[in-house]
Order: C-alpha cells, then sequence, then structure tokens
C-alpha cells in the first residue's frame, strides 16, 4: 500500500474539523514535515486563522514518532485534546492504518491528591491542627467547595483542576493538592495505586501524543529529572511566550511570609537547637526586609549576605534534623515531614543561589502593597539553557502568530538561544525560519493609525490629550472598542474618565470580574467596551463588530525600573549590542503584535488599530515596530480615522437592524 500524501491526510484532517483549507496552512504542514524528516528546528509564523494547530498535528501524526506538544494557555491545551486531535485522529485513521493515542500532562499540583483529600492538610502550629473538611464549616464558601470536591473526587477520571466546574478559588485547591517537592511519592502513599498524577503520567508514556505547557516544559529542561516522556519531536505554540515562562520557572524567592511558615512547618519535627537556628535566622530575615526598597541588588549588601548565609546554614541543620526526630503527637508524620522539608529545601536552594552571587544572575528586592517585601533571583538570559536543553536530541517546530519581528525571525531566534539563520558551526543548532502569511487581507481589512499630533507620552504625566482623542475615537467606532493600555493605573484612569464624559458606552474594565466573563460581555453588547492591561494584549479573541477599535494607549516600553529588563539591557549593551533594539524594542514588538492581531479575528472582520503614542511615527526604531505588525493600511490623519470608523459602525449597525428583522 502506498503511503498516504500530505495533502491528502490534511485534506481529511480539515474536513473532518468542517474548516477551510488554506495554503499557508499546507506550506506550513510542508515545512513541520521536512524539519521533522531532518532532525532541524523550525520557527514558523501562521496569522491567526491558518489553521495552524492542524499544520502541525498532521505531519506529525503522520510521522509516527512521539511527540510532544506544548503550548501556553489553557484554552488551546483543551482544545487540542478535547476537539483538535479526536478528530484529527478519526480522520487520518482509514490513510494511516492506526489511532494515535494521545494525553494531557500537567504539573502535579493540577491534579487532586487523594492523601491530602482523606488525611487533611498538615497544620501549621499557629493555626492548630485540625481537618480542613471538619473546620470549615458547610455554609462558608471554603466548606461548600471542599465538599463538594469531596463528592467529585469518587467521580472523577482525571482528578485534573480544570475538569471541575464550577471552579474554585486557589485557596480551595491548596486543601487538595500538592506540589512535586510535597508528594510522598506513589510507593509511600496509601494511595499512590489510585493517584490522578501518577496516572496522567502513565497515560503520557503509553501516547503518540503529549499536550502540555511550557511551565512543565521547562520545568523538564531545568531540573534534570525527567517530567516528560520520550520524544522525538516537540512542537512549541504560542511560542512568542515561551522566553517568560521559562524565566518565570527558573526565578526563585524569598519572602519573611515564606520563611515564617517554613519555620513553623518544621518546629515540631526537629530538636530544639536545630528549631531555635532557624527561627533566629527568619527574624533576622524578617527585620531586614521591613527596610527593604524596591531595585536591583548590583552587589549583595553585607547585611543581606549574612541573613542569607545564617538562613541557608539553618535550612542545612534542619535538612540533616528532620529524618531524626519522632514526635508522637503530629499525625501523619510522613506527609508533615516531606511537607516542611519541601518549604525548607526551597529556602535553602534559593539563599545558597543568591550568596553564590553568579554573574549570570539578576538579585533584586520588590515591593508589594498587599504581601510586603520579596528577595527574587532570575537568569540574566535563558538562552544558554534553551540552546543547550531544547535544541538536543530532537528537532523542534516553534509557532505563533508572532515570530517575525522588524522583519525577520533573528530577534526571537536570539532570545531562544539560536545563532542567525543561516549561521553554521560545531554546536549550533541548524534552524530555518517560515513566514506561511495569513488568510486575512490586512490592508482591506484594517487601518493603522498613528495619533502624531498628540503630545510625546511622558512617564506618569497627564495624557488628557490621549483622553481626548480616545473619547472622540470611540464616539465614532460608536463603542465597540478594546483598550489595550499599559499600565493598571493607566487602564483605571481612563475607564474612570470615560465613563463620565461618555456614559452611552458601558466601559468595562479588567479586575472588576473575571476575564472570561468580561470577555463575554464585551462582545455580547456591541456598544461596550473593555479596558484593561497585560492579559488582554493577548488573550481575546472576539470576531465580529463588537471590536471593531483597538487602541494602545503607548508603546509598552518595559518600565525604565524593572530589574531584570534593565540587567538583559545593560549586559547587551557591555557585549558591544543594541541594548535597547534588543530587549525594550524586541519586547514591545512582540506585545504590539499580540495587541494588533485581536483586531481581525475572521475574514469579515474591519476595523481600527489606533496608537496613541507619537513615537510609532517619529522615532527612529518606529519603522522597526512598524514593521512587526499586521500589514494595514497606514495613516497619520485624524480626520480620514474618524470617517472610516464612522463608516464601518455605519455598516455594523446595518447588518444588526437586518439580524434583528430576521
Amino acid at each position: 500500500m502506498t503511503k498516504p500524501s500530505l495533502p491528502e491526510l490534511l485534506h481529511a484532517a480539515v474536513t473532518a474539523v468542517g474548516g477551510m483549507e488554506r495554503p499557508g496552512q499546507v506550506t506550513m504542514a510542508e515545512s513541520v514535515a521536512a524539519a521533522i524528516d531532518d532532525s532541524s528546528h523550525l520557527l514558523v509564523q501562521a496569522g491567526t486563522g491558518t489553521g495552524k494547530s492542524l499544520g502541525y498535528l498532521v505531519p506529525a501524526l503522520a510521522h509516527g514518532e512521539p511527540v510532544v506538544v506544548a503550548t501556553a494557555t489553557l484554552a488551546l491545551q483543551r482544545q487540542l485534546v478535547e476537539r483538535d486531535l479526536p478528530r484529527t485522529v478519526e480522520a487520518l485513521h482509514p490513510q494511516l492504518r492506526r489511532r494515535p493515542q494521545f494525553a494531557m500532562l500537567k504539573g502535579r499540583s493540577n491534579y487532586l491528591c487523594l492523601h491530602r483529600l482523606h488525611e487533611g492538610v498538615p497544620q501549621e502550629e499557629e493555626e492548630g491542627l485540625f481537618d480542613p473538611f471538619e473546620s470549615a464549616t458547610p455554609t462558608s464558601k471554603l466548606g461548600q467547595d471542599l465538599l463538594r470536591m469531596r463528592d467529585w473526587a469518587d467521580e472523577t477520571e482525571t482528578g485534573d483542576r480544570d475538569d471541575l466546574t464550577p471552579g474554585v478559588s486557589d485557596r480551595a485547591w491548596s486543601q487538595v493538592s500538592v506540589s512535586s517537592r510535597e508528594c510522598l511519592g506513589a510507593s509511600k502513599c496509601a494511595y499512590g495505586a489510585e493517584c490522578f498524577a501518577e496516572m496522567a503520567r502513565e497515560r503520557a508514556k503509553l501516547s503518540d501524543v503529549v499536550v502540555t505547557n511550557h511551565a512543565l516544559l521547562a520545568i523538564d529542561a531545568i531540573e534534570g529529572a525527567p517530567v516528560l516522556p520520550q520524544h522525538e519531536v516537540l512542537i512549541v505554540d504560542e511560542a512568542h511566550e515561551l522566553v517568560s515562562r521559562v524565566t518565570g520557572v527558573a526565578t526563585g524567592e524569598l519572602t519573611p511570609n515564606q520563611v515564617n511558615r517554613a519555620v513553623r512547618r518544621a518546629a515540631k519535627l526537629v530538636n530544639e537547637k536545630a528549631a531555635d537556628q532557624l527561627q533566629t535566622a527568619a527574624e533576622g530575615f524578617e527585620r531586614l526586609m521591613e527596610l527593604a526598597l524596591p531595585g536591583r541588588l548590583e552587589e549583595i549588601p553585607e547585611d543581606l549576605g549574612y541573613a542569607l548565609l545564617a538562613l541557608r546554614d539553618a535550612a542545612r541543620t534542619v535538612i540533616s534534623a528532620l529524618g531524626a526526630t519522632r514526635d508522637k503527637s503530629v499525625q501523619d508524620e510522613d506527609a508533615v515531614r516531606k511537607q516542611a522539608l519541601a518549604s525548607i529545601e526551597t529556602i535553602h536552594d534559593v539563599s545558597e543561589r543568591i550568596t553564590n552571587g553568579s554573574e549570570y544572575d539578576v538579585v533584586w528586592y520588590e515591593r508589594h502593597d498587599r504581601f510586603g517585601a520579596s528577595l527574587r533571583v532570575a537568569p540574566l538570559s535563558v538562552s544558554g539553557l534553551l540552546r543547550e536543553k531544547l535544541f538536543a536530541d530532537r528537532s523542534v517546530v516553534l509557532t505563533s502568530a508572532t515570530l517575525k519581528l522588524g522583519g525577520d525571525f533573528n530577534g526571537v531566534g536570539a532570545s531562544l538561544g539560536l545563532a542567525p539563520e543561516g549561521t553554521e558551526g560545531e554546536d549550533l543548532p541548524v534552524w530555518k525560519g517560515v513566514d506561511v502569511g495569513s488568510p486575512f487581507d490586512y490592508p482591506k481589512q484594517g487601518i493603522l493609525y498613528v495619533a502624531k499630533h498628540l503630545a510625546r507620552p511622558a512617564r506618569d504625566g497627564d495624557r488628557g490629550d490621549m483622553l481626548d482623542e480616545l473619547t472622540e475615537l470611540m464616539q465614532a467606532a460608536g463603542g465597540r472598542t478594546l483598550g489595550l493600555f499599559s499600565s493598571m493605573r493607566a487602564a483605571q484612569l481612563a475607564a474612570e474618565e470615560l465613563r463620565s464624559r461618555i456614559p452611552e458606552f458601558p466601559i468595562l474594565l479588567q479586575g472588576e470580574e473575571t476575564l472570561g466573563e468580561l470577555i463575554k460581555n464585551f462582545a455580547a453588547d456591541p456598544k461596550t467596551c473593555l479596558f484593561g492591561t497585560l492579559s488582554l494584549w493577548q488573550g481575546v479573541d472576539v470576531p465580529g463588530a463588537s471590536c471593531q477599535l483597538v487602541v494602545m494607549d503607548k508603546i509598552p516600553f518595559p518600565r525604565p525600573d524593572d530589574p531584570l529588563m534593565s540587567a538583559r539591557q545593560k549586559a547587551v549593551e557591555d557585549a558591544g549590542g543594541n541594548g535597547f533594539m534588543a530587549v525594550a524594542a524586541t519586547h514591545a514588538a512582540l506585545l504590539m503584535a499580540q495587541g494588533a492581531g485581536r483586531l481581525v479575528r475572521a475574514t469579515g472582520d474591519r476595523g481600527v488599530v489606533a496608537v496613541l503614542d507619537q513615537r510609532l511615527a517619529t522615532a527612529r526604531y518606529g519603522s522597526y515596530l512598524r514593521a512587526s505588525l499586521p500589514d494595514f493600511w497606514y495613516t497619520t490623519d485624524r480626520n480620514q480615522v474618524r470617517r472610516s470608523l464612522a463608516a464601518i459602525d455605519a455598516a455594523a449597525q446595518k447588518d444588526e437592524a437586518q439580524k434583528d428583522e430576521a
């Protein structure tokens, strides 16, 4: 029997999901197949509407080797496992003569822990030893959630938090879940044989395709102990997010609350001398943190160095002593010890990492209004780690709607540890960048408007002219506006001001309701507008007439006082590069490309992306940022853009009236 061709397989899969074949999707599938066949690496930019999930799933399934797909968002993980994979597997079965198996795998804390559920949470001394199920009254929200989870545990097949509907708060979930460090291990746990996390791992081992998230991929790469099963092909979807997710996993933190919690957990399990040593170190650290001012620590101050050494040494003493002491009053001693050990090991590891003072780490203080001060340490760059851990021993495909910045893939490639495309050399991963375009006609469907006449935005300065401009644009558009702001404060000020200026257009503000609820309400009413910050730049998918104006208040450069970004920028400059372009401009370009991508989500969409920051038109780097955005028709003519918005609004109103009559 002849092997089915890739176009035939793709056609069968697209037909099964009720989609339409697009030239970009065919190009993508062929590029992915070629990269897998010759064990090379591929960066592929696939615009919204390309159908990129099938563009990588079909060649991966046809190849027949084990595949891991890592994505950033829960929504896409679910879409792959619940919709795209089942339909694709069925559609390809007649031609492949096999049904590839697939499974989802997440970090351990995403699964219900039966030991926690039945034995209760080891409680801190100050809180008293009690079973949370008994202490949380059935009338309280926490009590109701816990009782509901107890019932759910008897019927769920996965124990996956995301299968519990309605969901529960983080506080409630923490009562029934454990981190990998807190887990007793299947062999020591009374419930090991029925453990949901272990069952998920077993399913993953037996599967041809494992769908996971960027965080678990990062843990697998960083911690050395493999979490993911062996695989020949790695596909990273939403790859523009990967560097920040890996950085997050590689970031360590110490706070007084965390240290004090560890002291309470360990107190009953070690001798008095060890407990006192840790208590004294914790008090010294807490006193120091009360005086901490936000900002980067280029050198560790002497007093902080002493405090961290004291914490590290006390933690080491406690870890050695934990195995020896047995206290008859402690219930479920193994679980209590494991939880204590997990929190003490974290303190030891972070203290030691900071005191060792690697030139590749950035250390800084942060201060939060609600949670107080924290000490943080993060890698200056994750590119070396990614080059070494990600691109060895397997073919890697990275895809997103935004990977090509300023006209090429080299900026994103460099952040992933890749040399410029086409560079050859020993130990250099071989890779290729492919832009498969978009099914949308951007110059006809959208306008990029830059408000060149506005004053240059100053940090925390008054932006009355920007608010006047925003008011007029929203009136011309008849509402239908997604406002993307560079800070939460800017979003709040704009919402407050415009709610009084134009009350006929309801304004939803991020934080006043869950994100899902906000997006649903925004999509439901054309007059309604939605304002917010970071997660809205990439998390909104509202095709149709409810979103015809996307506004960015200013170019979203990182804050000048962001310790990690400014350290990364300085490192590039010290090496002779352009730190501003490599770090700040690349960061802004990615966010702006994502933000602009909110406008056109379907072939019938029309609208305007308005950037209320003259620098996009006037600054030297403006052309680089514009080259990173979809190819919209470009103007700085404010009257032209108002007329266009009014015409788009009139057409939408006419369509809505016709639908109402029908």
